[in-house]
């Protein structure tokens, strides 16, 4: 982990962990791929924790530095940042693109899982 405080809700992955974390896991997943030098990744990152902290039976949020795992980036063709991606049965579902505000966020989320 770096210097940006990433809650002890989100997990964080390595292109290591992925399959693991992300696409073997039961439930919806959301991955926050990030870097470091990011303002706007910075913005999201407190309300990915609210998010993992209200949806914590529900949902897992996972967050990815990108600087350090460039494989998961370029597997799910991450070309801005922040992106935030839904995965739900090991398949991506919906992606994210850029910092929103939290109840944007959770009703894009709740429609692409169908609820």
């Amino acid at each position: 982990m770096t210097s940006i405080e990433r809650a002890a809700e989100v997990h964080a992955i390595t292109d290591e962990t992925f399959a693991k974390e992300v696409l073997e896991h039961g439930k919806p997943v959301l991955v926050d791929f990030w870097a470091q030098w990011c303002p706007p990744c910075r913005m999201i990152s407190p309300v990915l924790a609210e998010i993992a902290r209200e949806r914590a039976g529900e949902l897992t949020v996972c967050s990815i530095n990108t600087d350090e795992n460039p494989v998961s980036m370029r597997d799910y063709q991450v070309m801005s940042l922040p992106t935030i991606m839904l995965f739900r049965d090991g398949e991506p579902v919906r992606a994210f693109v850029g910092a929103r505000p939290k109840a944007r966020l959770l009703s894009e989320v709740d429609a692409a899982l169908g609820g």
